[in-house]
């Protein structure tokens, strides 16, 4: 349920100097700067997340052959040269493109906060680098607006048209609403093959979790749960008059309630098929989305 929430300042949380606790609001800064901060964070997620199936397949090894005079170096099979003590080159096969869907929630409930960070601003971020990530793995991306913003819906190998999906995401807005479950269901039923869909929403849309369950009948599917702190712990205080942020409707809630029920949001998502990572506000997001994307690849391999 979207909620408004009075906003309050916060420390920056664990994380010191160069932690992505540091990094301003996407809106803030210049298109070039955004573009500069995505390719680092882009750089910070590669790492261990080479195998990745959120990042779609890239070049499909086929296997190795003797190095000839000319072979391109960097293509040198280099366990299987040592191994034998004759250099051998990786060879590929065509390119298995699986598009990468980043279906991004701007609605009003993700720019509310309580902390320096606000989940449209999470969203941003990651939606932009693991996007540019799965370009460099030659795998089409197509970003989906879960608000009420439209974007080209159609899915690109071009670095310039994944920024000019992002760009009129950047900035928050208090009065957006949700249509994040139509527009997953949209872009469900326009892929024409089977593709990676990338969640990142606070999931406070009633239809979003029903529509992951059926994006998961044919497609790949992994939800970034976006979370504000006060969202997780009880209110502390006796009652408090709260206002959904999309519709504007008040209602009284008790200071020893949580605002979601976190358990029955991870049952029914993992139910749905879909993989889950829970992200708060306060705390840095490289670290668990880098091991959340090796460790979809270590799944992958496992499976052959």
């Amino acid at each position: 349920m979207p909620l408004s929430i009075t906003e309050r300042s916060s420390s920056r949380g664990p994380g010191g100097r160069g932690s992505d606790l540091d990094l301003p609001p996407p809106e803030q800064l210049a298109r070039g700067d955004f573009e500069m901060v995505v390719r680092r964070l882009a750089d910070d997620l590669a790492f261990g997340s080479d195998a990745s199936r959120l990042l779609g397949g890239g070049l499909e090894y086929a296997g190795s052959r003797p190095y000839v005079a000319g072979d391109p170096v960097r293509s040198i099979d280099w366990k299987r040269t040592a191994r034998t003590g004759i250099a051998h080159i990786r060879e590929y096969e065509a390119l298995k493109r699986t598009a990468v869907h980043l279906v991004v929630d701007t609605s009003a409930s993700m720019a509310v906060r309580s902390t320096l960070r606000s989940k449209h601003d999470l969203a941003i971020w990651i939606a932009s680098a693991v996007g540019l990530l799965a370009l460099r793995r030659l795998s089409p991306v197509a970003v989906v607006g879960g608000g009420e913003r439209d974007v080209p819906p159609h899915g690109s190998l071009s670095r310039s048209d994944l920024h000019s999906a992002i760009e009129p995401l950047r900035a928050h807005a208090f009065d957006e609403g949700t249509s994040l479950a139509e527009r997953l269901d949209l872009a469900t039923a326009r892929a024409e093959r089977a593709s990676v869909f990338v969640v990142l929403s606070d999931l406070h849309d009633p239809g979003c979790i029903p529509a992951i369950r059926r994006a998961s009948r044919r497609h790949d599917c992994a939800v970034v749960h976006l979370i504000d702190p006060a969202e997780a712990s009880p209110l502390r205080s006796g009652f408090v008059r709260a206002r959904e942020a999309e519709t504007g409707r008040s209602f009284l809630a008790s200071g020893r309630q949580r605002l979601l029920d976190l358990e029955a949001i991870r049952g029914d998502l993992l139910r749905s098929g879909a993989d889950l990572l829970r992200l708060a506000t306060d705390r840095p997001f490289i670290p668990p989305l880098r091991q959340f994307l090796a460790a979809r690849g270590a799944s992958r391999r496992g499976r052959g």
